[in-house]
């Protein structure tokens, strides 16, 4: 090959690069680092494949499944992944366990996906029934915090009933054996447990809890993926927007993807509808609330500001 020819075919290729570039953008030939979510069975990654939004080459997205809050606060903790979304409970106590964590951006929902639930021959008919019963639910989290507060607006102390602190599977076994008087949890749990099992709900989060849950990074991942980040919160806006008109849709792609019924799916699916909204002062001060009764009630030790956990920058 003469020195011409090469010539020219260099110039040939350096040509048709440039031009796959410029026509498909430099996230085309370089890819980005996928941004490391951490998710539950029928969370985030769920509604974005039913409202057919997916990552794209300039923000993709890995996920990572956990079983509950507080094994995917773990997992931020340990920076083994860069984002996910936990309640309010979760968060404080996230806090009050770590500096690593930050909420950039609030999911707001009516609250009635968290609730307490008992047999259907139980005796108990009423918060005030659980006096002297055994209850389970997971320490720390948004069941826990219901009972709490659903004893206190009942006249009650925490010390009226008898805490079981055991993983949802397991509760699950307990209330039908028996082995609990009630269970207090969230969300697929409490729809499964009624629509399945007949189980009675007692009282349900609607007028006792802020029905927030949070859209939580890493401080690292914050540094270094903050552009990723904004492009998560945007597809999960639109994802929750898409569910206001599609519950059904949605509900069929849960069923499938949790390996649940479609009518416990649909009841779920009614629980979640929520809006993606900024962190504003308003939103601060009902997590303050929140980290101040968690305080008031022994689940945590000490008094936390909420307005240190909150990146209120965030725009989308």
């Amino acid at each position: 090959m003469t020195l011409t020819r090469r010539r020219s075919l260099m110039l040939g290729l350096g040509g048709l690069s440039f031009a796959a570039v410029h026509r498909h953008g430099i996230s085309s030939a370089y890819a980005a680092e996928p941004l490391r979510i951490g998710d539950q069975k029928g969370g985030a990654r769920s509604l974005l494949k039913a409202a057919g939004i997916g990552d794209n080459a300039s923000s993709p997205l890995q996920w990572s499944l956990f079983a509950g809050a507080p094994m995917l606060i773990q997992a931020l903790t340990a920076k083994a992944i860069d984002a996910g979304v936990i309640g309010d409970a979760p968060l404080v106590f996230a806090q009050s366990g770590s500096d690593e964590i930050r909420a950039i951006a609030g999911v707001q929902t009516d609250g009635t996906t968290t609730a307490v639930v008992v047999q259907p021959d139980s005796t108990v008919r009423s918060v005030a029934d659980l006096r002297g019963k055994r209850i389970a639910t997971l320490k720390g989290q948004t069941g826990h915090y219901l009972v709490l507060a659903a004893l206190k607006a009942a006249g009650l102390q925490a010390t009226d009933v008898r805490f079981v602190f055991i993983p949802p599977v397991a509760a699950k076994l307990a209330l039908q054996t028996g082995a609990v008087d009630a269970w207090a949890t969230w969300g697929p749990y409490i729809s499964d447990a009624k629509v399945s099992n007949g189980a009675r709900e007692i009282v349900n989060g609607g007028q006792l809890m802020s029905g927030l849950s949070y859209v939580v990074a890493t401080r690292e991942a914050l540094e270094k993926s903050r552009g990723g980040l904004v492009n998560y919160v945007q597809q999960l806006k639109a994802g929750h927007q898409w569910m206001q008109t599609h519950t059904d849709d949605y509900a069929k792609v849960w069923a499938e993807e949790v390996g649940l019924s479609l009518p416990v799916a649909k009841d779920v699916v009614r629980t979640m509808r929520g809006t993606i909204i900024p962190l504003t002062p308003d939103i601060v001060a009902k997590q303050q609330q929140v980290s101040d009764f968690m305080t008031e009630t022994g689940m945590i030790s000490g008094k936390l500001n909420a307005q240190a956990v909150m990146d209120g920058s965030f725009t989308f």
